[in-house]
């Protein structure tokens, strides 16, 4: 089970690294990604850049 709190947590760092890739913010993203996790990931990907 602890696998699976890694795994999300390190999904969150990512869509917060992709969020300021796209000038968004960072940490509000990686705060919304603890919540939705794969469908923050989704959204972050189809957006266009700000």
């Amino acid at each position: 089970m602890d696998h699976f709190y890694v795994g999300w947590g390190t999904l969150a760092l990512i869509n917060a690294g992709l969020a300021q890739g796209k000038n968004r913010s960072g940490r509000n993203w990686f705060l919304l990604s603890l919540f939705m996790g794969p469908i923050a990931t989704l959204f972050i990907v189809v957006w266009d850049k700000k």
